[in-house]
């Protein structure tokens, strides 16, 4: 499989500190839909010989740069070779349209980056963990639920969106009545969207 040539940022790019006990490095993988995604590499600063792995993403909608990055170089403090991914359509990696999510999709990132932990002489193959935060904690148990090669899944703050596009906030459109008429509003917004050549992007 051939990556897509990323624009990727060399320099420390994070909103937290680096922390010198800990080596990173940028890498890419391609999931089985041809995206090529863009992850930061964590590894305890010395280590030698197969570590247990972890990959890590979310919260929805934000970039590896932020707390998924946290939580990677935290873990590599503590041992672990982490890899902190930007999603399909999210931050430096690839796909189109941009900023969207698809369910399917997002799963199958959670999967390429075991693809990528399986196959590197840096990790211990059989001691694979994800870690998914907010939105992604739903993306991690759905990736954990059909791939046998992940032995630890942790969800962290976990935000249950198909809860939440079925009943809105606090389950505020919890009636029959109410899941209508949030569909006829999107519909007409379909409807809109089309007529001017463009689709307007959703709030989350």
């Amino acid at each position: 499989m051939k990556c897509e040539k990323l624009e990727l940022t060399d320099e420390w790019d994070k909103v937290f500190p680096k922390n010198d006990n800990v080596d990173h490095r940028k890498i890419t993988f391609i999931n089985k839909y041809g995206i090529t995604l863009a992850a930061d590499l964590y590894k305890p600063k010395g280590a030698e010989g197969k570590l247990p792995a972890i990959a890590i993403s979310g919260p929805f909608g934000a970039i590896k740069e932020q707390s998924s990055g946290l939580y990677a170089q935290e873990l590599a403090s503590r041992g672990f070779l982490t890899i902190a991914f930007d999603p399909s359509f999210t931050g430096e990696s690839g796909g189109e349209p941009r900023y969207m999510a698809s369910p399917d999709i997002n799963t199958e990132d959670f999967q390429a980056a075991v693809d990528y932990l399986s196959t590197s002489d840096e990790v211990d193959a059989d001691r694979i963990g994800i870690l998914g935060i907010c939105g992604w904690g739903g993306m991690a148990l759905n990736a954990a639920s059909i791939d046998t090669r992940v032995k630890a899944t942790v969800t962290s703050t976990m935000y249950n969106m198909t809860r939440i596009n079925a009943k809105g906030y606090f389950d505020e459109a919890d009636s029959p009545d109410a899941r209508y008429e949030m569909k006829v509003a999107l519909n007409n917004q379909r409807t809109e969207d089309y007529k001017n050549g463009e689709y307007v992007m959703a709030g989350g």
